[in-house]
């Protein structure tokens, strides 16, 4: 067996491995061996294949992963959950909310939570509002 064909299956296993791990590194190691294997088709010595290997190992990680970080793990697919899903959401208030001093209660989805007005205009029961932040179990909201 000739050593690009070592190279060569050694990729397949590091490619192997990648399906099995998150991150895109191991694959990177795999374009390595890439390099190395065409090394040794040049008939380079095998010090100048290991150095072919860590240049293109060196070369996948600045090049080849961002690029893949930057198309298959978008930021703006994420769904919010939690206290986090109902900033921008409507709500209607079931206790009078007096400013910021003065915090009433206000409804969503069932689940009611204790709530202050952006403004310092009073909101009353029964009127929409919109949540515009969440600090810690406190919402902050604004007429709707």
């Amino acid at each position: 067996m000739e050593a690009w064909q070592i190279w060569v299956i050694v990729a397949l296993i590091f490619v192997i491995v990648e399906m099995f791990t998150t991150g895109f590194a191991v694959m990177c190691i795999s374009f390595g061996c890439l390099f190395g294997a065409g090394a040794s088709l040049l008939e380079w010595d095998i010090k100048w294949q290991i150095l072919a290997f860590a240049v293109g190992t060196v070369l996948a990680f600045v090049t080849v992963r961002p690029l893949v970080y930057k198309f298959f793990y978008k930021k703006e697919n994420e769904v919010k959950t939690n206290a986090e899903a109902v900033v921008g959401r409507r709500a209607v208030v079931t206790e009078r909310i007096e400013g910021e001093l003065y915090p009433g209660r206000v409804k969503i989805d069932g689940d009611d939570w204790k709530a202050i007005s952006l403004d310092v205009e009073p909101i009353e029961v029964g009127e929409a509002v919109e949540v515009v932040a969440i600090n810690s179990v406190i919402l902050t909201v604004k007429k709707a």
